[in-house]
């Protein structure tokens, strides 16, 4: 491993854990540990995975209009997000692209912000170059994040802290775990239920510990991560988002708010408006984010060109594996917006074969976030 790579305060139990650890980041991070990357896979859908996340951005934005300011970044409402509750994002730049994808959390005296590990330094850049005279950008370097994810999940962190089930999908609280104080949100990475723990690096591996003491959890590697997030069609910002891609293009309207479109009350106001709305109103695109499953048994990676019927080449692959709480490959791609009609096949083309794909709608698997009863 290169010196220059940063290590998680939970390195030590991955290696001892037998991890395989690779690069990703500018981190050493857990690919797979010993049960594989498809059992840990299927574990996480039946019981419950832990994910070390540490690697993510975590900030903290204070001040009265620390939640104006950020409008002027993301298309989404953060003004009117209420207290206790988390809300998906992105920046956008001039060209309406995707800067990276985030998440914001209303803790009441600040804004909590995570950010991808791979867009950490250019966020922080770009948030530093928008701040108001009366709003501080507070980078944290003292907590881990540890993601726990899977049906289980609410039984096990309930166990430490019963406050965690009355939690519903995007609540999020400060509350003791261990004795520790902890940013905790029911959310996550796996289309699962489970919970998102922002804990001080002192107490990260005493809290990893006591989780993993429970028979219901294993570790979980970002091997298992990535495929887990694919089958429930969440994007992979650098893969299926970047700066050149658009959130309408993206499929992804459902995260800009209603009051920051056309017909909203607080209308674009965030870089690259224009573009966005305008597409918006027009409709008028030329290729857009579909899902598409493989209609033989072999995967399709991230890379592979598609084409219609006539070898015209139609579009690309962003994700792809197989798929296996399915036992069949899907992935992500762009398609020229003619071609992107469900159940549309196109062909993928993979070592110089061409194998057969259907357009599909997202997710490949049921989401089972907890909305309450």
């Amino acid at each position: 491993m290169s010196q220059h790579l940063l290590q998680t305060p939970l390195y030590f139990m991955h290696v001892n854990m037998g991890a395989k650890m690779v690069p990703f980041a500018g981190y050493e991070m857990p690919v797979q540990y010993a049960l594989g990357v498809k059992k840990e896979h299927l574990h996480c859908r039946n019981a419950v995975g832990l994910f070390d996340v540490s690697h993510m951005g975590q900030l903290r934005l204070h001040g009265e209009n620390a939640a104006k300011m950020l409008e002027t970044l993301v298309p989404v409402d953060i003004v009117d997000l209420p207290k206790g509750k988390q809300r998906y994002a992105f920046f956008t730049n001039d060209m309406g692209g995707i800067k990276d994808d985030l998440m914001v959390t209303n803790f009441g005296d600040h804004l909590f912000v995570v950010v991808n590990a791979a867009c950490k330094m250019e966020d922080i850049d770009h948030l530093q170059a928008h701040l108001l005279a009366d709003v501080e950008l507070e980078v944290i370097h003292d907590r881990a994040l540890l993601a726990l994810q899977g049906p289980k999940a609410v039984d096990v962190l309930a166990q430490l802290n019963p406050q965690v089930r009355n939690m519903v999908f995007m609540d999020a609280v400060c509350i003791e775990l261990l004795g520790q104080e902890c940013y905790v949100s029911r959310s996550g990475y796996t289309g699962e239920d489970g919970f998102e723990i922002s804990v001080p690096n002192s107490h990260a591996v005493a809290l990893a510990t006591i989780l993993l003491d429970d028979k219901n959890v294993e570790w979980i590697g970002l091997g298992a991560r990535d495929s887990l997030r694919l089958e429930c069609g969440l994007c992979l910002y650098g893969h299926d988002l970047d700066n050149t891609t658009t959130p309408v293009e993206a499929s992804l309207l459902w995260g800009i708010s209603k009051s920051r479109r056309a017909d909203g009350d607080r209308t674009g106001g965030f870089i690259g408006a224009d573009i966005i709305l305008d597409q918006i109103e027009t409709k008028k695109i030329s290729r857009k984010r579909v899902g598409l499953v493989g209609q033989t048994k072999a995967p399709v990676r991230e890379g592979c060109l598609l084409f219609d019927g006539n070898n015209n080449q139609v579009g690309v692959v962003t994700s792809g594996t197989f798929g296996p709480s399915i036992a069949m490959p899907v992935a992500m791609g762009y398609v020229a917006t003619m071609y992107s009609d469900l159940n549309t096949v196109l062909f993928a083309e993979v070592r110089g074969k061409r194998l057969p794909m259907m357009v599909t709608k997202m997710p490949f698997v049921a989401q089972h976030y907890f909305r309450g009863k």
